[in-house]
């Protein structure tokens, strides 16, 4: 099949891990299918080239808002028509419903071509407090209600499904289908022995909707003998590092940076849990990559989590005592964790791999082009 993926960022040679999991799932894509993708705005260049058999044509528009914006949209239609009469698509699939989803679902009813629009990040939520989701504005909203008139909507979890409704879409159930972006399981693999120390690992950019702040809170009632790896990078270093002098627990916290993809399994390895606080997650990639390592997860009830509690335990939101609880009930409680690593790994291999997220995503393709 031809198809057509458009993303607002994908990677500029096959060393840039730019956004890992759509680099996985292009790669096994593009063995079988002819993937042309279109990526709007990372790289900042325009440029035509190659990665893993995939044809990728960047419009490197880079941050443009206002009239920037409108001309990018513009140039990414007439892009997308030129591809269009190289080699029709059979299907236009965009990643995330804001600009990507809105441009797909035009390009789609111009060249009558069938559309997909996964829901991958912020749409359906607005959390003026911390400046995130685009649920905060009535243009933003206007862009993820034209990207939901795609022919099929693509959900990761129950919890996103839900917050369609939450936020006033009214998107019929015929039009919306399931399917989770899995995970590599030939670079996420368990450990050669079973993790009995007592560290927790915590892995995401640190910005708002993380909500860091609650995991300290969290991580300050547990044992004095637990100890706390946060991996990754963002503008609220500053204020964690002060919130963490000021519960006394820098002495059993460590900031690493950010971690190169590849690195990450071994980050997982060493840890006895993985631990998710978000305000909110569309999917929470972490929590598969983790559970392929045999790492059991506790977050909170947002995101990929609640549908699979054999892979850990879901909390409240903003709950520190809840998810502090949980926490500790898994460290005193080897043979439950240890139940819940091995039932982890076996719900990521027969549900959650890379493969089988584009074997669904080919059914979903062939039923529309049909």
């Amino acid at each position: 099949m031809n198809i057509g993926i458009l993303l607002p960022g994908f990677s500029s040679d096959e060393g840039d891990w730019a956004i890992p999991v759509q680099l996985t799932l292009i790669r096994e894509m593009a063995r079988a299918d002819d993937v042309r993708v279109i990526a709007l705005r990372y790289p900042h260049r325009k440029d035509r080239y190659r990665v893993h058999d995939a044809d990728v044509i960047a419009l490197g528009a880079g941050q443009t808002r206002g009239l920037g914006r409108l001309c990018l949209w513009w140039e990414a239609l007439h892009t997308l028509r030129r591809l269009h009469h190289e080699k029709p698509f059979d299907i236009l699939h965009a990643m995330w419903g804001d600009e990507t989803g809105q441009i797909a679902v035009w390009a789609g009813k111009w060249l009558g071509v069938p559309t997909i629009v996964s829901l991958a990040g912020g749409e359906l939520v607005g959390f003026q407090d911390i400046s995130y989701g685009l649920q905060r504005s009535a243009f933003s909203r206007w862009i993820v209600r034209g990207a939901l008139q795609a022919d099929r909507v693509v959900v990761a979890c129950s919890y996103m499904r839900q917050r369609i409704v939450q936020a006033g879409y009214r998107v019929p159930e015929s039009r919306i289908r399931q399917i989770t972006l899995g995970v590599d399981t030939a670079l996420f693999t368990p450990g050669s022995a079973p993790t009995i120390n007592k560290t927790l690992l915590h892995a995401a950019s640190l910005v708002g909707v993380k909500d860091q702040a609650t995991l300290l809170r969290a991580f300050a009632r547990l044992d004095k003998d637990v100890s706390l790896i946060v991996v990754g990078e963002g503008p609220e270093l500053s204020n964690l590092k002060a919130l963490a002098a000021k519960l006394d627990i820098t002495d059993r916290l460590q900031f690493t940076g950010a971690a190169h993809h590849l690195n990450m399994p071994d980050y997982y390895r060493q840890a006895a849990l993985n631990i998710l606080a978000s305000r909110h997650e569309g999917l929470g990639m972490v929590t598969l990559e983790a559970a392929a390592c045999g790492v059991p997860t506790v977050s909170t009830a947002v995101g990929l989590l609640p549908d699979v509690p054999e892979m850990g335990i879901a909390v409240p939101v903003g709950d520190d005592a809840a998810l502090a609880a949980a926490i500790q009930h898994l460290l005193d409680d080897d043979s439950h964790r240890a139940a819940l690593a091995q039932s982890a790994i076996e719900a990521v291999q027969a549900r959650f791999t890379i493969q089988h997220t584009v074997a669904q995503f080919r059914a979903l393709y062939q039923e529309l082009a049909r």
